[in-house]
């Protein structure tokens, strides 16, 4: 009855431990991450502003308009020498006048490369908040399979301990009636130690991945949907390592994030030797002034217009135009040695990906396989005991045996499901419906 007991804890600690309504999945937790967690919500606000550019570009080619107005009081002394028939004394009279002038860019080649720069840049910061998003599908399954692991190492902790606690018992047992040695017993009791201590470092474990979850979402995260023991093992769709890699070097956001950068330092190279070219504007104006008195001592009321273009060819600016070009251009450079290192790290950890969900689904396999022979290597080791040809020693390394292969499995498979979202990602293609596959595999 103990075997059968302590298999079904080893072999349960994958599956659902609660089928309660309030039970939470893997898609639950990933929608209350999307409104309380705070480094998306950053990435959200930096997409935000970033669009903002855009306008901003626009707005340098389009005519700009101000208006300017005035009023003043005017106190004038006036004394004339000589023969006039003009008055001398004192003239106090108010002059008023407003202006509203107009300048449209007709050419300035910066001005059209800025707004060039910024379409590029709202376009990128599209892709970073995509990035964002996927960065923070990872982080939710990485917390909520790292609680689910942590769950599960803490049960076969606990059972471990209450195995090893009925071993003492026995041992002590045996001693009394002298069929076995103190030795035995001694040798039960350093394990059952060891099993308690290794109990509350499970259980510290356990508190710390929920915590980590928390800061995702923002509370206490709630029963936790388990992973099905027997759900299927699936290979990468195409499983070809090499098309994954071809996709990763044309979809990978990180690739397409630094490919804007390039085209964005490309285009500063330009735009910074565009202030070597001439600049040619509309201009035009229109102004009312009036005044109740002048030097003379007669009033006015005064309206010009005019319209007409503008032209400045600039000579020389003291040499920061070429200093700026030659800054640009090492800027360009940088970033184009930075896309060669963005590919290449693309690659790595596509291959990397791939390997981890191949790797992973053959040891998810090994390890179910060891898990059934560690458990009959346990019975053997019980029997073998009984009939006299095993120590209570190999007992207890067996039953050690079982549960150390136990956890490996548990990790095996929580690595394997993540790497299959790594791979995703890796290639660019990751969204909420891989994240939703998963999601099925939970109950």
């Amino acid at each position: 009855m103990k075997r059968v007991i302590l298999t079904f804890l080893i072999s349960s600690t994958l599956a659902p431990t609660s089928q309660a309504a309030d039970t939470t999945n893997l898609m639950s937790v990933y929608r209350q991450a999307l409104a309380c967690d705070a480094v998306f919500a950053s990435a959200s606000a930096s997409y935000q502003a970033a669009r903002e550019k855009l306008p901003q570009g626009l707005a340098q080619l389009l005519p700009n308009v101000n208006l300017s107005a005035s009023t003043t009081w005017n106190g004038l002394d006036v004394s004339y020498s000589g023969a006039t028939s003009l008055p001398s004394g004192k003239r106090d009279y108010n002059s008023n006048a407003y202006t509203v002038s107009l300048n449209q860019p007709l050419y300035r080649i910066q001005n059209w490369k800025q707004y060039e720069i910024a379409k590029v840049q709202v376009g990128q910061a599209e892709m970073q908040l995509a990035l964002a998003q996927q960065d923070l599908m990872l982080r939710v399954a990485q917390a909520y399979f790292d609680v689910l692991l942590a769950q599960a190492n803490a049960t076969l902790a606990a059972a471990q301990k209450q195995a090893i606690k009925e071993q003492l018992a026995q041992a002590r047992r045996n001693f009394e009636v002298g069929t076995a040695t103190i030795t035995d017993t001694h040798e039960a009791q350093a394990r059952h130690d060891l099993a308690e201590a290794a109990e509350i470092a499970a259980s510290n474990e356990l508190e710390v991945r929920k915590r980590a979850l928390e800061r995702i979402i923002g509370k206490a995260p709630g029963p936790l949907a388990g992973v099905e023991e027997n759900f299927p093992l699936l290979l990468p769709e195409p499983n070809d390592m090499n098309q994954w890699v071809k996709t990763a070097e044309q979809q990978s956001l990180p690739v397409q994030i630094q490919r804007a950068t390039s085209e964005i330092a490309k285009r500063e190279v330009e735009r910074n030797r565009g202030a070597h070219q001439p600049t040619l504007d509309l201009v035009a104006s229109y102004s009312d002034g009036s005044a109740s008195g002048s030097l003379y001592g007669v009033a006015s009321d005064t309206r010009a217009s005019a319209i007409g273009v503008q032209l400045n060819f600039p000579l020389y600016q003291g040499g920061s135009v070429n200093s700026r070009v030659r800054e640009a251009v090492a800027n360009q450079e940088k970033a184009n040695h930075d896309l060669e290192q963005t590919l290449r790290q693309a690659e790595y950890a596509t291959r990397e990906a791939f390997l981890g969900v191949a790797s992973g689904m053959a040891q998810v396999k090994a390890y179910k396989q060891a898990r059934i022979s560690s458990q009959s290597s346990l019975d053997s080791s019980r029997l073998g005991m009984e009939v006299g040809v095993r120590t209570f020693v190999d007992v207890l390394n067996a039953q050690q045996q079982l549960f150390s292969t136990s956890r490996d499995l548990n990790k095996a498979v929580y690595d394997y499901l993540l790497s299959r979202l790594k791979l995703k990602q890796a290639s660019g293609s990751l969204s909420e419906e891989d994240l939703q596959q998963l999601n099925l595999l939970l109950k």
